[in-house]
């Protein structure tokens, strides 16, 4: 609409260069317009064809290209032309849409913290059978007893007591102890599922994490119109980075690649310190947002 309007006050200020010009025949001092025979056509100048009006003076064409400049001054100076430098984002322009964000981002931190420990307790819960296999393999000779309890009464109670074994069997009773305690352990862990609970808290964690990455960047050119590269900026991009490090690590994971693992935990690890980072930095924004928006 800007452009037509443009154009139609450019044929304006340029209408009186399209009127066909009359003719003109000079007698003494007078002059008279009058139409031409054929022969006055074949035998007397005319006037020429000057559509644009370019024949006329230096003023005259000063003056329509001063009026086609004022009007197009005008056109985009008016409401319509401001309009038009931006879509109007309505309520994700103002403070609600603003606090979307950070209140997102308050509660990813709060989930990425439960995330590790699952993962944390799921991995404790995997090595805790190795554990409790190599402290198996200390203990002396049961004699077919269920434990070492067992085996000392029994060897007590014998006609021959044998001093050694029975020594032995003393020393490895806190190591039974022990044991018992670790597989107690394990057994309320597997109780509580820590793995399928930590695949379907990261698997949340990654979607929204990575949707409100986007979408902060997004808020903060509907509001501003341009995007403030820092701290907190480079924090979320590095930490949605590491995200999908962490998240590609899965698949070897599964097939038992301590690697992967080790790749894997260290990429959460580094991801947590970037979320404490990039809260750390966006506090001071949270307070510019709240100080230039207005609800809703």
């Amino acid at each position: 609409m800007v452009r037509s309007c443009i154009l139609v006050a450019a044929l304006a200020a340029g209408a009186s260069a399209f009127t066909l010009p009359s003719t003109s025949i000079s007698t003494g001092h007078k002059t008279s317009h009058v139409f031409l025979s054929e022969n006055h056509r074949n035998t007397e100048p005319i006037g020429q064809f000057d559509p644009l009006n370019l024949s006329n003076d230096s003023s005259t064409r000063s003056a329509s290209t001063a009026a086609i400049a004022a009007a197009t001054a005008a056109l985009l100076s008016s409401p319509l032309a401001a309009n038009a430098a931006g879509p109007d984002w309505g309520i994700f322009e103002g403070r609600t849409g603003s606090l979307l964000h950070p209140t997102a981002m308050f509660g990813m931190a709060a989930l990425s913290a439960s995330t590790a420990l699952l993962g944390f307790q799921w991995r404790r819960q995997r090595t805790l059978g190795d554990e409790i296999s190599a402290l198996k393999k200390t203990l002396p000779d049961l004699g077919g007893a269920a434990s070492v309890s067992d085996a000392l009464a029994a060897a007590q109670s014998a006609e021959s007591v044998d001093s050694v074994l029975v020594s032995k069997l003393k020393a490895a009773l806190p190591v039974e102890s022990e044991i018992n305690a670790l597989t107690k352990e394990r057994k309320d862990l597997a109780t509580a599922g820590p793995r399928d609970k930590h695949f379907s808290q990261g698997s949340l964690l990654l979607f929204t994490g990575i949707a409100f990455a986007i979408e902060g960047p997004l808020n903060t050119y509907a509001r501003a119109g341009k995007l403030f590269p820092g701290p907190h900026l480079y924090a979320g991009a590095g930490l949605v980075v590491l995200w999908a490090l962490a998240a590609s690590m899965v698949p070897a994971m599964q097939k038992g690649n301590d690697a992967a693992r080790t790749v894997h935990i260290g990429a959460n690890v580094a991801g947590l310190g970037l979320f404490i980072w990039q809260i750390t930095s966006g506090v001071p924004i949270l307070f510019k947002v709240i100080e230039f928006t207005k609800w809703p």
